[in-house]
Parts: C-alpha cells; sequence; structure tokens
C-alpha cells in the first residue's frame, strides 16, 4: 500500500509540473508550440500574437491576440482567417477518451477569405505527405483512426466574409455575425447568420444533416433559407464540399429593387410588369463554374406568369439563355419610372397635342446579356397591342435586338427585327416586312390618324435617335412602301367631288392603293401614290411629318371616263394637323386647269373662222392649215392660167 500511496504521489507531482511548467511559460512559446502543430497538421503556417492563455479542466482552452492563418499556396499571400482575438475551448474528459468535442469558437472581428479556382478551393485542409515507413503496405504508416470531432458553440461577431472566383471577388461582406453548432456526430450542423444592409438586415439559416459526410467531399442534403429586406430565397436539396448544388428552389420578392440593393445590387430598376413584385419557383442545378440551372420554372412577375427553362451565368451583368411561355403578356407600363424623393425638379409633360417629352428610361437593357425566346397569346407594350407572338429577344451590352418570327400586330403578322441601342444615347431602328395588317388600327394607334382603312402589306426600314417620343420621331429616317388592297378612304367623298351625284354618304372605296416613301428628319416624302378606283385613278404626292404630326398631300382624282374618255381631274388637297386637316379641292389647280382648256376652245374657234374665211376667198372647203397652202397654190395656178390665154387670145 505504501508503494502504491508513493506511486500516486510521484504521478501527482509529475502532473502538477508539467502544468505548472506550461502555465508558467512565456506566451511566445505556446504559440510557437501551437504553430508547429497547426503547421504539421494542416501545411499552413499559424501565427499568434500577444499572450497565449491555457486553461485545463474541464475546458481545454486557449486565448489569444490576433491571430492569422495562412491561406493555399495558390491562392496569394492573403490569410484565409484573420481575427483581433481568437478563443477556443474542448472538452478535456472527451479529449481523453480520443473524441474532440469542440465547445467554444469564439473570434472577433475575423476575416474569412474563401477562394476557388480551376476546381481548387482553399478550405480543403491536408497534412503535408508523410515520410514512407518501413513494413507498411505502400511503403506509409497507416494513420490513426479519429475519434469523433463535435462543436457546441460558434461566434464570429463583426465578421467580414470574402468569397473570391478564379481571381476576380464576387462577394466581399462585412458586418457579419455567424453562430453555428453541432452538438452531436449523428445530429445536423446549423448555422445562422445575419448581416445589417440598408432596410434592415439579411438573415441565413442553413441545416445540413450530416456533416461528416460532408466534410468528406460526399453529395448530402442541404436546407438554406435567406431573408433580406424585401423577401427571402429558400433551397432544398443537395450539396458538395465545392459548393455545387441541385434542387428546388423559392424566390419571394415584395419589393425586388429593395432587396437587389439588400445583397449588394444597388441602383437596379425593375420595369412594372417585369418583377416589381415577383414569386420564382424551379429545380435548380448550380456548379462551380457560376452557372445556375432552371427547370421547370414558374415565375410570377408582377400581373404576369411565365413558365419554361433558363440558364443563368453569374457574372457582372449575368449572361442568360431563356425559353419562356407568357400566355397574356402584359408589359404597357413598362416605361413608367417612380418619381425620384428629393428630385426639385419634376419631369417635363407632355405636349398637349404631339408626342411624349418625357425621358425613356432604357436601363433596362443593361441588366443582363444573353438571348431569350418567349411565346405569347398576346403581349401589350405601351400603345399597342400584339397578339399570338414568337420572339426572341438578344441583349449585348444595352443593345437589345428584338427578332420576330411572326409576330401578330392590327391583325397582321410582322417579321424582321426592331432593335433599341442605349450605349451611347438611346437609338431605335429596324427592318420589318408586314402582311395582313389593318391598316385603319396600325394609322390609327401609330398616327392618331383615323380616315383611311384597308388591309395592308409592305416593308419599313427606320432609324430614329433621341432620350424621347418626340425626339426620335423627329429624327427618323428610312424608307419603305405600302400595298392597299380593298379600302376606304372617310371624310370626303369622291362621287360628289367629281360632280357625279350624291355619292355614297362621305365616304370613298377604292380598289387598290400603292406607293412608296422616304424619311428624313422626321418628315416622309411620297410622289407616287396610285390609288385605283371602279371609274377612277388617284395620284398623290407630298410630305407628312412624322415629328410635327402634321401634313401637306395633294391627291390628285381623275374621273376616267369624262370628258368624252379624256378624263377630268379635280386636286384635292390636305393640310394641316393630324388631329384635324383641311380636306378640299385644289381650286388653284381646277382654275388652272380651266384655262387651259378654255384656252384651247378659243384657239380652236378662231382657226375654224378663218380656214371657214379663207375658204370662201378661195371658193374651196378648208379643215386644216395645211390645206390652205395647197388651195392658195391650186387657185394661182387657175389665174395664171386665165391670163396665159387672154393673152395669146384665148377664151
Amino acid at each position: 500500500m505504501k508503494w502504491v500511496m508513493r506511486i500516486l504521489f510521484v504521478v501527482v507531482a509529475v502532473v502538477g509540473l508539467v502544468i505548472g511548467a506550461l502555465l508558467l511559460m512565456p506566451g511566445d512559446k505556446l504559440g510557437a508550440i501551437l504553430a508547429e502543430q497547426v503547421k504539421a497538421q494542416t501545411g499552413r503556417d499559424l501565427t499568434l500574437s500577444g499572450d497565449v492563455r491555457l486553461s485545463f479542466w474541464p475546458v481545454l482552452g486557449m486565448e489569444t491576440g490576433p491571430v492569422r492563418f495562412g491561406n493555399a499556396s495558390w491562392a496569394g499571400p492573403e490569410p484565409m482567417l484573420s481575427a483581433d482575438s481568437l478563443a477556443v475551448g474542448v472538452d478535456a474528459a472527451a479529449l481523453w477518451n480520443g473524441d474532440l468535442r469542440i465547445k467554444r469558437v469564439f473570434a472577433d472581428n475575423p476575416v474569412l477569405r474563401l477562394e476557388q479556382s480551376e476546381g481548387r478551393v482553399n478550405w480543403e485542409l491536408g497534412a503535408p505527405a508523410t515520410t514512407p515507413v518501413a513494413g507498411t503496405a505502400g511503403g506509409v504508416a497507416p494513420a490513426e483512426p479519429a475519434g469523433e470531432v463535435t462543436l457546441d458553440q460558434l461566434e464570429l461577431t463583426d465578421a467580414r466574409l470574402i468569397y473570391v472566383e478564379n481571381g476576380v471577388t464576387q462577394m466581399d461582406f462585412s458586418g457579419v455575425t455567424v453562430s453555428a453548432s453541432w452538438p452531436q456526430v449523428a445530429a445536423p450542423m446549423i448555422m445562422q447568420a445575419t448581416m445589417a444592409v440598408p432596410g434592415g438586415a439579411v438573415e441565413v439559416d442553413l441545416k445540413i444533416p450530416d456533416l461528416p459526410a460532408f466534410s468528406n467531399g460526399d453529395v448530402t442534403a442541404l436546407e438554406l433559407a435567406l431573408t433580406a429586406p424585401g423577401g427571402e430565397i429558400g433551397f432544398d436539396g443537395r450539396v458538395n464540399l465545392a459548393g455545387e448544388m441541385d434542387g428546388t428552389t423559392k424566390v419571394v420578392a415584395r419589393n425586388s429593387e429593395k432587396m437587389f440593393g439588400a445583397l449588394g445590387q444597388t441602383g437596379v430598376h425593375i420595369p412594372l410588369g417585369l418583377g416589381t413584385e415577383a414569386n420564382i419557383a424551379a429545380h435548380m442545378t448550380y456548379t462551380k463554374d457560376g452557372r445556375i440551372s432552371l427547370r421547370d420554372m414558374t415565375a410570377q412577375l408582377d400581373d404576369n406568369r411565365f413558365v419554361g427553362e433558363a440558364d443563368i451565368t453569374i457574372s457582372d451583368p449575368p449572361q442568360i439563355v431563356a425559353r419562356l411561355d407568357a400566355g397574356d403578356l402584359d408589359l404597357s407600363r413598362i416605361s413608367e419610372t417612380e418619381p425620384t424623393q428629393g428630385d426639385a425638379s419634376p419631369p417635363s409633360a407632355p405636349a398637349a397635342d404631339g408626342w411624349s417629352q418625357e425621358p425613356i428610361d432604357a436601363s433596362a437593357l443593361a441588366l443582363a446579356n444573353g438571348k431569350i425566346r418567349l411565346t405569347a397569346n398576346s403581349i401589350a407594350v405601351p400603345g399597342m397591342t400584339f397578339g399570338k407572338s414568337d420572339l426572341t429577344l438578344s441583349l449585348d451590352r444595352s443593345r437589345a435586338v428584338l427578332e420576330m418570327h411572326p409576330a401578330t400586330l392590327f391583325a397582321g403578322q410582322l417579321s424582321g427585327q426592331v432593335i433599341a441601342n442605349n450605349r451611347n444615347g438611346l437609338s431605335v431602328g429596324g427592318n420589318i416586312k408586314a402582311n395582313g395588317m389593318d391598316l385603319k388600327q396600325a394609322l390609327t394607334t401609330l398616327a392618331g390618324v383615323e380616315r383611311l382603312s384597308g388591309t395592308a402589306a409592305g416593308s419599313l426600314e427606320f432609324l430614329g435617335v433621341g432620350q424621347s417620343e418626340d425626339q426620335i420621331m423627329r429624327s427618323l429616317s428610312g424608307k419603305g412602301n405600302l400595298d392597299v388592297g380593298t379600302g376606304v378612304i372617310s371624310g370626303f367623298d369622291l362621287d360628289r367631288l367629281m360632280g357625279q351625284g350624291a355619292g355614297s354618304g362621305g365616304t370613298t372605296v377604292f380598289n387598290s392603293l400603292t406607293g412608296s416613301f422616304t424619311m428624313d428628319q422626321g418628315v416622309l416624302t411620297n410622289n407616287d401614290l396610285l390609288m385605283s378606283l371602279k371609274n377612277y385613278r388617284a395620284d398623290g404626292a407630298g410630305k407628312i411629318g412624322l415629328g410635327a404630326r402634321d401634313i401637306d398631300y395633294i391627291f390628285t382624282p381623275v374621273a376616267l371616263r369624262a370628258n368624252s374618255g379624256q378624263g377630268i381631274s379635280v386636286p384635292v388637297r390636305i393640310v394641316g394637323p393630324w388631329s384635324n386637316p383641311s380636306i378640299k379641292p385644289d381650286l388653284t389647280k381646277v382654275i388652272e386647269a380651266a384655262a387651259d382648256v378654255k384656252v384651247k376652245e378659243l384657239e380652236d374657234d378662231a382657226k375654224q373662222k378663218v380656214f371657214e374665211k379663207v375658204g370662201n376667198e378661195l371658193d374651196t372647203t378648208i379643215t386644216d392649215s395645211d390645206q390652205i397652202e395647197d388651195a392658195l397654190k391650186n387657185k394661182l395656178e387657175e389665174e395664171a392660167k386665165k391670163g396665159l390665154l387672154k393673152l395669146f387670145g384665148g377664151d
């Protein structure tokens, strides 16, 4: 018994001396020992500054001042982790049994830098290659089986989180508070993160049911919920250590612009109809190269509902390739803007009788690049509504190209393309072909002209530049042609105008109408209008002010059967504003034509009298001027014969 007591005394004395030596050891020595062990286990440098304080029971712990944990060799000089202070504690009793139960990890003002490049990630930690040992398979000593590892409490206060992908910083958030817990090996790891942002805070709740499998690189389940000012994002699916994800996702945005601002995308303007409020659900796949695939997607954007699929590449701006079906799409308010608070100068009001002078906000053209194929039963845009349409929208650096294959508009079909370019100021242009268009609908909607109706075909090339409707319409240039079948002109009666009776109640029905035109500085010029009617032909020439919304046009109908089939024309001048043009005969032209006829009649009458007088004198019938010379010759010959006969004594 005495020997047992002596042995215990010796053991206690030795342990006491060891503990005392550790307690009396300077902090820099303890830090150096710990740094050596971390280097041996991870291959990374650990730098501790200030005193290192230890505790032994029941928690084996360490507290230190500023700390830096090195980055991967390929990731650059910045440390993976740095903090103003660090406190770590483990369960001493569990450690004695070979398990690592981490009781606490506290860090103040930590900076965590996560990097990914060419398939490598800097958060994968590995010890340096071990030295071969004789007598082992492969020449390497087998690793000791690890005990259980758990985490009771992790607290990061006022943290900064940086994510770098292929040398480019994708995320940089500061002021983040992170807490995590993994109390049992079989229990899920639960983490919460909070970050203050303008208008509130972003909160993230994350749950990994099988952390050991995740840490080993296996694909494991993941539940993620993000709440931000303006909306929420949820994900339920699978994830791996590289951050790749596959599962269902849902995005609910009650205020999309506010939500974008909370996530670091300030200044984003969402047009009305494209998601000022949004509810999106889809099966999502995310790969480590920053690609998002959305399948079985439904998206409720304001009052519009889309179904389809999309592929998105995360970049600045995002790259999007999508195929969508929209049913009935309402974009009639897409050009509306919200008033800016504190703006002392109110926006200019549109002209009372003209195009709007409100500035056009084309910033939406810069939201993304890519190509979107859209089919819809109808599409309402400002001022008009398309019918069933198949469209492709291509976006490239604030330039949009809309291809129609085809689109239905004004009961007809449109093919071609329309371009909007906002790279250096706004310009719009296009090359369009139309077939089967309702001319009255088109002219009423586009120009406020309601007098001409029919079914039209034609083509149009145009280009306009400006920051408002008024500027664009006053700058229009281009060319086109028009071919209309049977139609009606309301407002004047051609029969009555030509003096052929009561007419048809203030309308003129025509069989066909053709013409071509050019545009320059917002003025359309036409010189070859031809309208065919049953008993008439009508020609037209003049100018139409597309910018000024006025017209000065001469329309000349010809009564083909009048004047013994020679025709009678009565020009009509259309002049004035589109809203109320003056339509009346051009009396100047009529008088000039009538005067020409009268002069000819007087000339003919004078000639006839001369012919009669000369005929009487010459005793013959004269019907034209050529006969006068012949009659004179004949008369002179006759008189000469008589004179010669008298001279020679004849009868």
